[in-house]
């Protein structure tokens, strides 16, 4: 079985072990899924993220450990001779929201995001692509091309139902669910003063920032300069093909199994990278599914060995403030109206321990009081909430405890979320407006 991603990091995974149960194909990706020891810690309620499908239905054939069944199936030729088309594969990982709390949660650490993103490349390439998967995975060409009719066709789309319903029938995308416009103009250099004092730092401003939320990347380069640092917005390299083009990660090519799309995007990445690593520049990053990818899913894409050194030095936003603060950094900050906040952790930034950055920073803020939701997945999960076949159960997922209680929040408590999907649920689901943490303290500074 030739595989798409790199899986090389399980090459020594199960060796001595007679119980392993390495199925009898796939390599080193057979190997991934057998590191699943069916202990079942995927099939529990209560704190944590893992695992939201079968904590929505209750059903173990949602769970972490069913898909690992599954797979080991597919990969004993259980399920004919294209297992990745098999309609049984396809059900174990209907539900699936690559939340990654199996990666942090489970004992055996089953990364079972990674295990769905070459399950997908396999499905493509034996089925192919649907449009839908055409137009989410490629979100990030979309924009850059055509940002200035997508936006009016989403203005048209979410304003008549027909057209709505016209779009669900053709693409899948639920009518139900409004999408999110692009912001008016996409994300221009900010201009920042700074003593530079403590530094450079390289600011990765993702796709979804850099269309979507433009506002967001502004406000971390004021709370940067003010703490002392040169901003530096990361662009692509002068002999990158498409040097008009904004970088990105590669995750939505991932989430759609479109790995050479990612491959490429990654590519893009390290060579725009390449003086910042040499350096030893630090490398912010403002969305916790993409900065994390590049210390996550890099590894598998086969980027070279600059992906270590990259793992060290990229940070999401908080993480850096965190690091420096303990190095002498003090922010100059004020109380805040209302004083108060309900706060949501982004699923990646709970599979990476990074939520206790976000309570640190916070705590700078004078006079402030906040509570983090104990929540698992939001629901949305990139285009997971915009589905058709799973707007209800992204719904069922958010009600789990986030839209309680976002909803049960006071009127003057601000809710604050990092990732652009889960402030996108919060909109929906409770017609409360979320902000990124860099917002939240740009208007603290004093």
């Amino acid at each position: 079985m030739k595989t798409h991603l790199d899986w090389s990091a399980y090459d020594t995974y199960g060796v001595g072990d007679a119980y392993a149960g390495i199925p009898a194909t796939g390599g080193n990706y057979a190997k991934a899924v057998a590191v699943c020891m069916n202990n079942h810690q995927c099939q529990r309620d209560g704190k944590g993220v893992m695992c939201p499908s079968y904590r929505i239905t209750g059903d173990p054939a949602h769970s972490t450990g069913a898909r690992v069944k599954a797979f080991k199936a597919a990969l004993n030729g259980e399920l004919g001779e294209q297992p990745f088309a098999h309609p049984d594969l396809a059900a174990a990982m209907d539900l699936c929201v690559s939340c990654k709390g199996c990666k942090k949660e489970c004992p055996s650490a089953v990364d079972m995001t990674l295990i769905k993103t070459e399950y997908l490349a396999q499905r493509n390439e034996q089925l192919g692509l649907s449009r839908r998967a055409r137009l989410f995975g490629g979100l990030p060409d979309w924009l850059h091309r055509y940002r200035r009719p997508l936006a009016v066709l989403v203005g048209w789309r979410n304003a008549w139902p027909g057209l709505a319903r016209l779009a669900e029938g053709w693409l899948g995308i639920a009518a139900a669910r409004p999408i999110p416009l692009p912001a008016a103009r996409p994300l221009a250099a900010p201009v920042v003063a700074s003593s530079g004092e403590r530094g450079k730092v390289i600011l990765f401003v993702d796709t979804f920032t850099h269309y979507y939320a433009p506002e967001v990347a502004v406000a971390a380069s004021a709370v940067l300069a003010a703490g002392g640092y040169t901003v530096e917005i990361l662009r692509p390299a002068a002999e990158d093909g498409e040097v008009e083009r904004p970088l990105c990660c590669g995750r939505t090519y991932l989430s759609q199994g479109m790995v050479d799309a990612a491959k490429r995007e990654g590519q893009r990445m390290m060579a725009a990278l390449a003086p910042a690593l040499a350096e030893g520049t630090p490398i912010v990053g403002l969305e916790p599914s993409c900065l994390l990818a590049l210390r996550d899913e890099f590894y598998s894409l086969s980027l070279g060995p600059d992906v270590a050194q990259l793992g060290k030095q990229a940070f999401l936003f908080e993480e850096f403030l965190m690091r420096e603060g303990n190095k002498g950094l003090k922010l100059r900050l004020k109380p805040l109206p209302g004083g108060r906040a309900v706060v949501h952790g982004h699923c990646h930034q709970k599979a990476f321990g990074a939520m206790k950055s976000v309570r640190k920073v916070l705590g700078w803020i004078p006079e402030f009081e906040f509570d983090i939701v104990d929540a698992s997945c939001c629901g949305m999960s990139g285009s997971f909430g915009l589905e058709a076949e799973h707007y209800a159960a992204s719904l069922k997922m958010g009600e789990l405890a986030l839209l309680p209680a976002v909803r049960a929040a006071a009127a003057d408590a601000l809710i604050v979320a990092d990732g652009f999907s889960c402030r996108h649920q919060i909109a929906d689901g409770s017609g409360r407006q979320a902000i990124h943490v860099a917002v939240l303290l740009q208007r603290a500074l004093a």
